[in-house]
């Protein structure tokens, strides 16, 4: 019989381990639905994680070190935008390419950084609301990043559906060369797309070093990049659907880790591999109906757009 105290303790994990997933793959999300591909976010993740650690270790201030890993994201994705973009390179190289730049990159940063540790990111309290039994510590406990990811799906959902600047990414998405034709800045938007997409693959990565584990460990997403890719796909482009992932996945990964405490006579190695198992079940599950796929496809996904 599972306690109440394990329950909450399970829930309020998974909200943890997910929300890095989200924000990270709300950022691909309206990367995608410009027709930009990128597959550089573990790379840009990697990134933030490490600045974001290491101005914040630096200088005694969290929000110093999340603004640092935003920006070090958008100049990781503003690279990977100009060799796209204005070069005309090929997305699927060119991110594939970034990945392993940040990679290596990040171990290079890190290297005295290794071992140190920081303040984890405080959880917020609400007055009356954080101490209700099992809602309080289920719903008002967790720190701000968890809320904010949240609302960073209800936002993105409503631009994108409700207003102009939405509509606008996602016509460019369709059919670039019919957006140029009718006067809208198809390069200048996709800009603006990747330089958020890296912003939020940025942030998600300062989550891990900041929240998550509070220390720079080298290559900490541990693919998380690569299932923020493949949880767009999974939510077929819709951002209900991204939040469901990766939750999903948080799930996972924190039953993996109670497995192992519990001491669950199962190897360690395959209980660690479950997340990622889930995601490809998942993934083909979806792909066996490629109807759902291309309902919502962005139809010059990955095709590069050259103004006449």
């Amino acid at each position: 019989m599972i306690s109440t105290e394990l329950l909450i303790a399970f829930l309020a994990s998974t909200a943890g381990a997910a929300t890095p997933l989200v924000v990270a793959s709300m950022g691909e999300l309206v990367t995608e639905r410009s027709g930009v591909l990128n597959l550089g976010m573990e790379g840009m993740m990697l990134v933030g994680a490490v600045v974001g650690f290491g101005v914040t270790l630096g200088t005694g201030q969290m929000w110093l070190g999340l603004l640092a890993a935003i920006a070090a994201g958008m100049l990781m994705s503003l690279i990977f935008g100009f060799l796209v973009l204005t070069l005309q390179t090929n997305q699927v190289a060119t991110g594939l390419a970034l990945t392993l730049f940040g990679i290596g990159l990040s171990a290079f940063m890190g290297r005295g950084l290794v071992g140190q540790t920081v303040e984890p990111m405080p959880h917020l309290h609400f007055p009356l609301l954080s101490d209700v039994p099992f809602i309080g510590p289920l719903l008002f406990r967790f720190d701000a990043m968890v809320y904010g990811s949240v609302a960073l799906v209800l936002v993105v959902g409503w631009m994108l559906a409700r207003t102009r600047i939405g509509l606008v990414i996602r016509a460019v998405g369709e059919s670039p060369h019919s957006a140029h034709a009718i006067g809208y800045p198809v390069i200048g938007l996709r800009y603006g797309t990747v330089l958020f997409g890296g912003a939020m693959a940025g942030l998600g990565g300062a989550y891990l070093s900041l929240a998550l584990t509070p220390m720079w460990v080298e290559g900490m997403t541990a693919g998380r990049g690569w299932i923020a890719l493949a949880q767009v796909v999974f939510a077929t482009w819709k951002p209900r659907g991204v939040m469901v992932g990766a939750y999903l996945f948080g799930g996972v990964t924190v039953l993996q880790f109670h497995g192992q405490g519990m001491g669950l006579d199962i190897p360690s190695e395959f209980l660690a591999m479950l997340p990622y198992l889930a995601t490809i079940v998942v993934l083909v599950i979806i792909c066996r109906n490629p109807q759902a796929i291309l309902l919502n496809k962005p139809m010059s996904l990955g095709q590069n757009f050259k103004p006449d």
